[in-house]
């Protein structure tokens, strides 16, 4: 049965004026997404994953992964934290349209830590294609902890907080006002076994409290309890993940 939704929180929920359009827009082809990537300034030319090594990753994996699919550069080399800080979303302020950069909120230092559960299978691959990435509005409303079992039942599987970020970098639009996403893959596993109750998401800042004014329209990486919901978030999924 589908959760009610309850209402927005009041920090979070206001609707602006950058809205974008109905839908995730799609995700320009995996060469071009390597493009991005390098330049950006992401690669180490003398490090592990050189920037010709990524592009053949990318020509690799285009016709496996078909139409659609997202790029992406394993955590071990390029984790959240540091892919965070490259987001980019233009929002308007006082009529005047203003680029602003990506941010992990701050009661989220440990937001590398944040690991795939035991049932999300990441290849060991230095560069894999999630396929069919989707931004699961029709859980909008829903708690994690009902949103994951639903992801399963649909043979889908929920992303993690690495292709989350790697998704807003490729496609910014991918956020829009009213319509964000978790990624509930990823879960801080606790020295007991038991998980954290934080549950990375992403979503547009509204500048209030310690985000800051100068976030306001910033795309945000934080965090909400594993049985709260949020009718602003939905839970993104792939069809697959190919390597």
């Amino acid at each position: 049965m589908t959760p009610a939704s309850p209402a927005n929180s009041p920090a979070d929920s206001i609707t602006d004026t950058t809205a974008g359009p109905a839908g995730p827009p799609p995700l320009p082809p995996l060469r071009e997404q390597a493009d991005l990537l390098v330049a950006r300034g992401l690669l180490d030319p003398d490090g592990p994953l050189t920037p010709t090594a990524l592009h053949e990753a990318a020509d690799r994996l285009t016709g496996p992964a078909g139409g659609g699919a997202l790029l992406v550069v394993h955590p071990r080399l390029l984790p959240p934290s540091a892919l965070t800080g490259h987001l980019r979303r233009t929002t308007t302020v006082r009529r005047r349209p203003v680029e602003r950069a990506g941010f992990v909120v701050v009661d989220m230092p440990d937001v590398d830590d944040f690991a795939p559960v035991t049932d999300v299978v990441v290849p060991d691959a230095d560069v894999y294609a999630v396929a069919g990435p989707d931004r699961g509005d029709d859980m909008t409303g829903w708690s994690p902890e009902e949103a994951a079992p639903e992801i399963a039942r649909r043979g889908r599987s929920p992303l993690t907080l690495a292709e989350g970020v790697s998704w807003v970098l490729q496609q910014p639009d991918v956020l829009e006002r009213n319509r964000c996403f978790m990624t509930v893959a990823s879960r801080l596993r606790r020295p007991d076994g038991t998980f954290d109750a934080r549950t990375p998401a992403i979503w547009i800042s509204n500048g209030t409290g310690r985000d800051g004014t100068e976030n306001r329209g910033a795309p945000k990486v934080g965090w909400c309890w594993w049985r709260n919901r949020h009718a602003w978030l939905g839970f993104a999924s792939a069809a697959a993940r190919l390597a």
